[in-house]
């Protein structure tokens, strides 16, 4: 058979050559051999050159190899013809699972058409092309940045594609954090309602945005690098002087400014702004001043808001006459004059005396058309240095300052005449209007303003319970108007014990006594106070100033809340009634059946359960008004008892009007009826007629064994007083 071999030698100047021999082998007819025959090439240089090649391409693919990057070769129909570890590992694949594949599955569907196009358009004279795609890798997709590089032979053929590849995810993800923080940034300083500038470390306007432009009355384009001052006029809003540039402030002191109140901003058009602001300078990472930020924004509205709120704080909005709250601030402070230099000054407490008439009458709108007139007729009487102030309802107060109590007795007088000429018209109706007056001098003497205005009310209902129409002028150690404070100051611990709970129930037991009884045992619901000292304390005690200072309704309703709140611990399984007493001031409130009906929801009571108790003297005082009550609760399944029945006038003329379930017969008829027969003869009247009509009668006060027999014999159905049973708490 032909060879060919390939073999070094070693001349004998000890060189290296190789040797290629190519020979054939000749043979006879008969098969043996003549001879060999082929030639013996010298191949040293080509040797050389393959070897160095081969060196090269080592070293070549142990550089791709070690890199990082991902490299690749890929023909132009995409197939790949090389790829390094970095790439194999980057997408999780094999070098041999991925030489001889088509690399655009693996990049990312959207990006495929763009990439394709951008490397159409490679050549000669654009030979090298950067690409940014996203791809795939095990199910996720990732940023890739691609030098693409077209391979071309000596002769200047194409060869293939080269790409050198990096993930670029966590770039892009910063780059578009960047670009969301900058469109935010750009959005809100477009869209904010402040106005923002900008300038450099000289001052000189960089950026508005379009509410500063809207303010300033210049554009962004037209103010770019102009001073701020030749842009930004603010003055003083009350001595009108240049405000410093804030700018300049928080370049020069470094740290951040405020405008002072009332600045004001003076536009391009004349326009005068009220503006609040802030300047702070603007630093690079090295600390460095490179600008200053100011945002400012227009107040015009709200400080003309401040202004109408704080004169409305201290303005009673029906006259516009001052409040009790700047009243007694403005008495305050006459009190530490007083003090510090011996001024004396004077205080009028006024409450006009028919009001209600008109309210009732002709409705609220007359009543707030007479508290005006009223006013304008009670300034007209004082100096411009006094005080007339509206302290609620129909109650005025004036200060009269470096006033004696003389001159201040006049002046008192002069109003009091005043009111007494006017004539309120309203509708061709004509009313006269009184007023009570109640005086008190201010000076070194004095505690406190809590004093001043105690007994100035003190003197002022005084002069009322005297008959109206009066002045009267508080006295020391006047007994009266310490009645009164002592009236005031049970007031102030009323509202105290409705919030602290320091009011109890108690009960007292009244029980069936005569055949026609037509329920078991009844209890009257009774109140009781524990003070501060935790002494109890009985209703007459506290009862008076609660109906002077219209505290009663809060108490009915605090009775009834904690009554039926408590309903299974108070009262538990027996089916007795209980009875609760309501004042006038209930009856007259027109949310208190409401009430009534929320509480029946809340708790599931029977009212049935339920009698409700009104003295003979508030019915009759509205006998519309309490006839439309009591059957509004009947219907709902409550009983009604006429509590002190025979006190009034016309007490059985009245009671035809009132369709009440329980008539109870005042004590002062019980407590006598043994020894006095006109008592034993009323008593009887009453139990007759109440039969008569189908009235249940209930005796109070029944003290010992001889009045309960004896009522027992008039027939009365039951009997309350403490023979029968003490009052106990309700538990």
């Amino acid at each position: 058979n032909p060879f060919n071999l390939e073999y070094r030698i070693i001349r004998p100047d000890g060189s290296l050559r190789y040797l290629e021999s190519r020979a054939e082998v000749a043979y006879d007819t008969q098969g043996k051999t003549i001879r060999l025959y082929g030639a013996i090439l010298d191949i040293t240089e080509r040797k050389q050159a393959e070897i160095a090649l081969k060196q090269s391409e080592i070293r070549y693919r142990a550089i791709v190899e070690d890199q990082t990057e991902l490299i690749a070769r890929y023909l132009a129909d995409s197939t790949l013809t090389f790829v390094n570890q970095a790439y194999a590992l980057y997408f999780r694949r094999s070098p041999e699972e991925l030489i001889g594949s088509n690399y655009q599955p693996i990049i990312f569907e959207a990006d495929r058409e763009r990439i394709s196009q951008l490397i159409a358009s490679m050549n000669a004279d654009n030979p090298v092309v950067i690409i940014e795609n996203r791809v795939l890798v095990a199910d996720t997709v990732r940023w890739t940045q691609w030098h693409n590089r077209m391979l071309f032979d000596e002769q200047g053929c194409f060869i293939e594609f080269q790409t050198v590849g990096r993930d670029i995810t966590a770039l892009k993800q910063i780059e578009e954090k960047l670009f969301q923080e900058k469109e935010l940034a750009q959005v809100t300083l477009q869209s904010i309602g402040d106005a923002v500038i900008t300038t450099d470390a000289f001052g000189r306007i960089q950026y508005l945005n379009p509410v500063a432009e809207s303010l300033i009355g210049c554009s962004e384009a037209s103010a770019q690098g102009l001073p701020l001052l030749e842009v930004l006029r603010i003055v003083d809003e009350i001595t009108r002087e240049p405000v410093q540039n804030p700018i300049e402030q928080a370049l020069q002191s470094n740290r951040i400014v405020g405008l002072a109140n009332h600045t004001v901003l003076i536009n391009q058009n004349a326009q005068e702004i009220t503006i609040e602001d802030s300047a702070a300078p603007i630093r690079n990472r090295e600390g460095q001043i490179i600008g200053a930020v100011m945002v400012f924004h227009d107040v015009t509205e709200n400080r003309k808001l401040s202004r109408q709120l704080s004169w409305q704080a201290t303005h009673d909005a029906l006259t516009e006459l001052v409040n009790r709250q700047e009243f007694e601030r403005r008495v305050e402070q006459a009190l530490h004059l007083a003090k510090l230099d011996y001024q004396v000054h004077a205080l009028c407490y006024l409450d006009l005396d028919h009001f209600k008439i008109v309210n009732d009458t002709c409705g609220h709108l007359a009543g707030d058309e007479l508290l005006r007139q009223i006013t304008t007729l009670l300034q007209e009487k004082i100096r411009k240095t006094d005080t007339l102030a509206r302290l609620g309802g129909d109650e005025f107060g004036v200060l009269l300052t470096q006033c004696t109590i003389e001159q201040a007795l006049r002046v008192a007088n002069e109003l009091l005449l005043c009111v007494q000429k006017f004539r309120f018209v309203w509708q061709e109706q004509v009313f006269s209007i009184g007023v009570s007056i109640g005086l008190v001098g201010i000076d070194a003497n004095n505690e406190s303003l809590t004093e001043i205005i105690s007994t100035a009310d003190a003197a002022c209902y005084i002069a009322k319970n005297r008959g109206r129409n009066r002045v009267y002028v508080a006295q020391i150690n006047d007994q009266e108007q310490l009645q009164r404070r002592g009236e005031m100051q049970w007031a102030s611990r009323i509202s105290q014990a409705l919030e602290n709970d320091w009011f109890c129930l108690y009960a007292q037991i009244i029980v069936p006594i005569g055949p026609t009884a037509k329920n078991g045992v009844h209890y009257e619901v009774l109140l009781r106070l524990h003070d501060e000292q935790e002494n109890l304390v009985l209703p007459m005690a506290f009862i008076p100033a609660a109906e002077r200072y219209n505290l009663m309704h809060l108490i009915d309703r605090w009775v009834i809340r904690t009554l039926f709140s408590n309903w299974s611990t108070l009262v538990g399984d027996q089916q007795s009634i209980y009875a609760i007493n309501l004042s006038g001031y209930s009856i007259n409130d027109d949310q208190f059946i409401d009430f009534l009906h929320e509480q029946f929801i809340l708790h599931p009571i029977s009212p049935q359960r339920i009698c409700f108790e009104i003295t003979e003297t508030v019915a009759i005082a509205n006998l519309r008004k309490a006839r439309q009550f009591i059957e509004e609760l009947q219907r709902m399944g409550c009983s009604f008892a006429l509590d002190d029945f025979g006190v009034g006038m016309s007490s059985f003329a009245y009671l035809k009007s009132l369709p009440v379930n329980y008539l109870k017969i005042d004590g002062s008829f019980i407590r006598n009826i043994v020894e006095n027969p006109v008592d034993n003869a009323i008593v009887a009247a009453m139990t007759h007629i109440a039969s008569v009509m189908g009235i249940q009668t209930i005796a109070e006060f029944v003290e010992n064994d001889a009045i309960l027999e004896q009522i027992t014999a008039l027939g009365i159905d039951y009997a309350q007083g403490y023979w029968i049973g003490v009052p106990q708490p309700l538990s």
